[in-house]
């Protein structure tokens, strides 16, 4: 079985953890910028962490054998801090790097004008700098805050169909799925949602453009989510082509839209060329 966790914080995760993810199956991530867990103070101190996920975290990963990319931007939960903000003027010269397969994490937390202006400006950068664009739905008023998405991002000049919507749940799923964005899931162990309830969901929508994460960050959560996941699909009665689908092949259509998704990486510990764990990926 191979597994793309499609988002996952490996910032805040252990080498244990990376260990344990590829002997699970877990063989590509990507990681979108996110908060720090406490208040930034500084412009700076974006720029130290977005380096490191272009350096540090793709080495980390290469040496566990899991492919590392990342997505790029100003998050939702940090635009309404005026010290912030400045780093959207910076974005531009991280998303031309060839590790960045998307912008992301943009969306919304609160609904402000402020996350308005941030989520309308790097739109508008995904769409200048033909990448995708992840998309954060809020932890509250989730319906009202995906209408408002999708609302936003049909006003802007990025296509709908190069969007994934992230933290849907059962209350979303409908809309979300009717506007033709690409549909994501997180699975957490006490929050957000559970392995029954997203194998209830894909009986419902089914599996095509759905892609499930384990988001697994700061907090109480699992980044052997996806694996569990995939289990409980195929107790479930789906097959291995699904799983396959799901777990592997939607993320890799998602990313593959940025044109800069490689997945050649050598098994743990492996010396030379010709122990490539993952060729072209599809």
């Amino acid at each position: 079985m191979r597994i793309f966790d499609p988002h996952i914080h490996m910032t805040s995760r252990t080498t244990d953890d990376y260990q344990a993810m590829y002997a699970a199956g877990v063989r590509a991530v990507v990681e979108p910028a996110f908060w720090l867990g406490q208040p930034r103070t500084s412009p700076a101190s974006f720029y130290d962490y977005f380096d490191s996920l272009l350096g540090w975290e793709p080495f980390r990963a290469a040496q566990y054998g899991i492919a590392h990319h990342c997505t790029i931007a100003l998050n939702p939960k940090e635009a309404n801090d005026a010290r912030c903000t400045p780093v959207l003027d910076e974005l531009p010269r991280y998303l031309v790097k060839d590790n960045v397969v998307a912008v992301g994490e943009i969306g919304y937390d609160s609904m402000t004008p402020a996350e308005d202006t941030a989520l309308t400006t790097q739109l508008q950068l995904a769409a200048d700098y033909d990448l995708p664009a992840l998309v954060h739905t809020p932890h509250r008023d989730k319906l009202a805050g995906l209408r408002r998405t999708i609302d936003v991002v049909r006003e802007s000049a990025l296509p709908l169909e190069r969007v994934l919507i992230d933290h849907l749940n059962e209350t979303t799923v409908k809309e979300a799925k009717d506007s033709g964005c690409w549909l994501g899931f997180s699975v957490y162990p006490d929050t957000k949602m559970d392995e029954k309830r997203m194998v209830a969901i894909l009986r419902d929508v089914g599996p095509e453009k759905v892609l499930v994460n384990s988001a697994a960050d700061w907090g109480k959560s699992d980044p052997l989510k996806t694996r569990k996941v995939a289990d409980a699909m195929l107790a479930d009665g789906f097959d291995e082509d699904d799983v396959d689908l799901v777990l592997w092949r939607n993320p890799v259509a998602f990313y593959s839209l940025s044109g800069r998704l490689a997945l050649d990486v050598q098994e743990p510990g492996a010396s030379h060329e010709g122990n490539s764990i993952l060729r072209g990926g599809a």
